[in-house]
């Protein structure tokens, strides 16, 4: 045994043991065993300790023993399930991908499966519990491959949470349009996909216990190959090691046990990602701990232990009736999100801040061509956008309108029309200007307002104003949505500031943030009334459905100055995407016109989500563009970015409003679904 020369006392210095290791196991056994007792005791009936110890040996009344038989032993059993399962698929996926973010939420499994399932249910068939499980597996599986595909094994952190969380975005905008378009076919879909524990009766846990034990057994069979691939490739291969086998068998064998659990339960959020985290430290005391082997069992227990002791923290918090009503997946979204964003603070980040894009020079003639081009297009899609509908209008239909002589079946369409297309066009243009100031500020192509949080924030904010006021106007919505956007752009650019707004940090901060203002949106939608929540889903579509004038005006009137001082400051633009140095040694205050650049992108998305309701990927997409045509100069960037924004909402827009008629979808579905591939795209591009 090693020991420490520096002194005559040194102690032995401490190492792993056998015995460590079964005392590590037995007191996590004994964890989930105390909880375990803990949840079957808590409950909306009056059945206590004394009556559960009696139903389960047999000389309790009826009535208490239904309770416990049916309903609160297989809601126990279900978090024991579903935690194991989750904690076994995610130590698996980090081991095979070497990555210590992977899990069935980063990489779009769960958004996958639970796509799948959608499409499964409009289609009206009733399908017995396996066959559902089979359809979540296919789904998850090929969400897996996508992201393992786009973003490498044991590349890094960023690409592959970039990746999933993409893929995840665009996966849940096509089924929640889903959910609008078939809302009797997936009724209950929504409320299932926050995840949540309950059972009625043993039938469930019993046919999905042995999928489980399946994707256990497997990976207990593979795992000293999967512990060989730590080693890299080519030394795995030198041992004879199949590499491109293992992280198949092992992939589908973690999107097994992850199905299993999103069939029984729905997704139960991020116990895959922190139940391996949890796992890791424990190598001090357990022999083996990092071999998954020995791991996966452990992760199995810790998952079990954070699934129960989220339903027991929630049934303590909260009254018993509350407490039905709230998924145990929004608990440990919470928890989750918490935890990503810890991880991400902590991170020793080697990224450094992104470099800068090429430089392009564009001549002044491609410059004004692309201008009067996309000013056409405009044209074009406003023209379109006035005229089309569930009612189609002439363009003097229009002029009449405006001279105040249309009839009153015309005067109502346009009433109701202008305000959303103004709405439409100019949320465009303002999240399009909101990700040219983020990007420049950061150093960073992949930041933009909804990856960031940002939105979702002002999302959350608002969201509590619409379920819980009754009539509110668009100032008041307004101001909600800047009040929520604010805290989590303080939190996410406050935590990313240390070190120059690293690209690690700054987007894993970001993610974190936004899934945590998801889980507390998703908790309020739960919880208010039906009508409120059809109200809240319909808004956070990114419909403009509804949006008179007032609504439009703050929007206006920011980006009006928006623009103002963007333009004004576009050299100071210019200087703060460049670098570090340059902006001081010109005797720029960096610190000064980050923040300002900073305060004006978070106000221009607040009033975005407050006029259009959350509309993803604009911030991303039309500044990129923007710089891959016309260069990197700000002065040309910010005109051709507004224009494309506009372009890309009113034209998601209008398809929502037009293509499936008389029903409607919101433009956030749309451009998520537009915004998606090439989300994807720039990733891959990056990779090469």
């Amino acid at each position: 045994m090693a020991v420490t020369a520096t002194t005559p006392t040194a102690r032995p210095e401490t190492v792993p043991s056998r015995t460590g290791a079964a005392a590590v196991t037995t007191a996590l056994v004994l964890l989930v065993a105390a909880l375990a007792v803990v949840d079957i005791t808590q409950g909306t009936a009056a059945v206590g300790p004394a009556e559960v110890l009696k139903a389960l040996t047999g000389r309790a009344d009826t009535a208490d023993a239904s309770v416990v038989i049916a309903s609160r032993l297989p809601r126990m059993a279900a978090g024991l399930l579903v935690g194991a399962a989750l904690g076994m698929a995610g130590l698996a996926l980090q081991a095979v991908s070497r990555n210590v973010l992977a899990s069935p939420d980063t990489l779009a499994v769960n958004a996958g499966s639970y796509l799948a399932l959608g499409v499964a249910a409009v289609t009206g068939v009733s399908l017995p519990l396996l066959a559902s499980s089979g359809i979540a597996f296919a789904g998850g599986l090929a969400a897996a491959a996508v992201v393992l595909g786009l973003s490498g094994l044991g590349s890094g952190t960023v690409r592959l949470v970039l990746a999933g969380t993409a893929l995840a975005l665009g996966l849940t905008a096509v089924t929640e349009g889903l959910l609008l378009l078939f809302p009797q076919e997936t009724e209950g879909l929504y409320r299932w996909n926050q995840g949540n524990i309950g059972q009625n009766g043993f039938d469930g846990v019993l046919q999905m216990l042995p999928v489980a034990v399946v994707g256990l057994i497997g990976l207990l069979l593979i795992a000293r190959r999967v512990d060989a691939l730590a080693l890299g490739d080519d030394a795995a291969r030198g041992l004879g090691v199949p590499v491109r086998a293992t992280r198949v068998t092992a992939v589908v064998l973690a999107t097994l046990l992850s199905s299993a659990a999103v069939t029984l339960a729905g997704p139960i959020g991020f116990v895959g990602l922190c139940a391996p985290a949890l796992v890791r430290p424990l190598a001090r005391w357990a022999r083996g701990v990092l071999r998954l082997r020995t791991g996966v069992p452990l992760a199995g227990l810790v998952g079990a232990a954070l699934v129960l002791g989220a339903d027991v923290l929630l049934r303590a918090l909260v009254d018993a009736d509350t407490a039905v009503a709230v998924p145990t997946g929004v608990v440990t979204s919470l928890v989750g999100a918490v935890f990503l964003i810890v991880m991400a603070a902590r991170l020793r980040d080697t990224a450094g801040a992104a470099a800068p894009d090429k430089l392009r020079i564009r001549s002044h003639a491609v410059f004004v061509t692309t201008l009067v081009v996309l000013a056409a297009a405009l044209a074009g899609v406003t023209v379109a956008a006035v005229l089309l509908g569930d009612s189609k209008l002439l363009l003097g239909d229009v002029v009449n309108w405006a001279q105040g002589r249309a009839g009153r079946t015309v005067t109502f369409v346009l009433d109701t029309r202008m305000p959303r297309v103004l709405a439409a066009l100019l949320a465009g243009a303002a999240l399009a200007l909101a990700g040219t100031l983020v990007q420049a500020v950061t150093r960073n192509p992949l930041a933009e307002p909804a990856v960031l949080g940002v939105s979702g924030g002002g999302a959350l904010g608002a969201v509590i104003l619409v379920t819980t006021v009754p009539v509110v106007g668009g100032w008041s919505v307004a101001g909600a949505a800047f009040a929520g956007s604010a805290v989590t752009a303080v939190v996410v650019f406050g935590l990313a500031a240390r070190g120059g707004y690293q690209q690690n940090r700054l987007v894993l901060v970001g993610i974190g943030t936004a899934t945590a203002t998801t889980a507390l949106i998703s908790l309020l939608i739960v919880l208010t009334d039906p009508f409120n929540a059809n109200k809240a889903l319909t808004w956070l579509s990114g419909s403009t459905y509804g949006r008179n004038m007032p609504d439009v005006l703050p929007l206006a009137i920011v980006l009006a100055v928006g623009i103002a001082l963007a333009g004004v400051r576009h050299r100071e633009l210019d200087l703060v995407s460049l670098d570090e140095d340059t902006p001081r040694l010109l005797g720029l205050d960096l610190a000064r016109g980050r923040l300002g650049f900073l305060v004006l992108s978070v106000l221009l998305s607040a009033t975005a989500v407050a006029a259009a309701g959350t509309i993803g990927f604009v911030g991303l997409v039309a500044p990129h563009a923007a710089r891959a045509l016309v260069g990197r100069r700000h002065t040309r960037v910010l005109p051709v970015a507004l224009l494309l924004g506009a372009v890309l909402v009113c034209t998601a827009d209008l398809l929502g409003r037009t293509v499936i008629a008389p029903a409607q979808l919101g433009a956030g579905l749309m451009t998520a679904v537009i915004g998606t591939p090439y989300f994807l795209y720039v990733l891959m591009r990056r990779r090469r």
